[in-house]
C-alpha cells in the first residue's frame, strides 16, 4: 500500500493518477473524497456526519467516524487479498489519523508518503478547481502533517506531479 497524506489541494490526486501510470503492476485508488462522495448527502452538513464551514474548517462526527472505521477496514481486506492500492486521504486528526490507518494496515507494509504544497499555491489550486471551500488548504496545511511519520516526502509546490510520482515509485524499487 501507498497512503499519501497531504493538505486538500497540495496534489495528491495528480500524483495517483501518475502512480497509476509509471508503476509496472495494477494499482487501485481510493481517497478520502471518494469515501465522502459515498456518504448521503443528508450526512454532508449533520453534525454526526461531514460539516465544511464557510472558513473552510472541516469537522467530522460520530456517524461519519463509524464509517470511516468501516471503509478503512474494507480497503485493508482489499490490500490482504492482494490488491496493490493507493490512498490519497486528509489527516484532520494528524497523528491520531495515522494511528487509525497503521491499527487498520498492521500486518501489511505500507508506504507513507508527504504530500507538502505552499499554502499559497494549494489555495490558488484550489480556488481553481472551484470545487473546494475556500479557505480548505490553507487551514489543512499546518495540521494535517504534526506528528505524522513518513517514509517519503515529496513537494507538489515546484514539482510536477509526474515526477513526484517517479520518486514515490523509485522508493518503491
Amino acid at each position: 500500500m501507498i497512503i499519501l497524506n497531504g493538505a486538500s489541494s497540495s496534489g495528491k490526486s495528480g500524483i495517483v493518477r501518475c502512480l497509476q501510470s509509471v508503476l509496472p503492476d495494477p494499482w487501485l485508488a481510493f481517497g478520502c473524497d471518494s469515501f465522502v462522495d459515498a456518504l448521503p448527502k443528508k450526512m454532508w452538513s449533520s453534525d454526526g456526519g461531514i460539516v465544511f464551514g464557510d472558513d473552510g474548517d472541516v469537522t467530522v462526527g460520530e456517524d461519519f467516524r463509524t464509517l470511516e472505521a468501516a471503509w478503512t477496514e474494507g480497503i485493508a481486506a482489499m490490500a490482504r487479498a492482494g490488491a496493490r492500492i493507493i490512498i490519497d486521504d486528509v489527516f484532520l486528526g494528524a497523528a491520531a489519523s495515522q494511528h487509525r490507518w497503521r491499527t487498520a494496515l498492521a500486518d501489511l507494509p505500507v508506504l507513507w508518503v508527504a504530500v507538502h504544497c505552499d499554502p499559497a499555491t494549494a489555495a490558488g489550486r484550489e480556488i481553481a478547481r472551484g470545487d473546494r471551500t475556500p479557505g480548505m488548504a490553507a487551514q489543512q496545511a499546518p495540521v494535517v502533517h504534526t506528528g505524522v511519520h513518513y517514509d517519503l516526502e515529496v513537494d507538489t509546490t515546484h514539482t510536477e506531479s509526474l515526477a513526484c510520482a517517479r520518486t514515490i515509485a523509485a522508493h518503491l524499487g
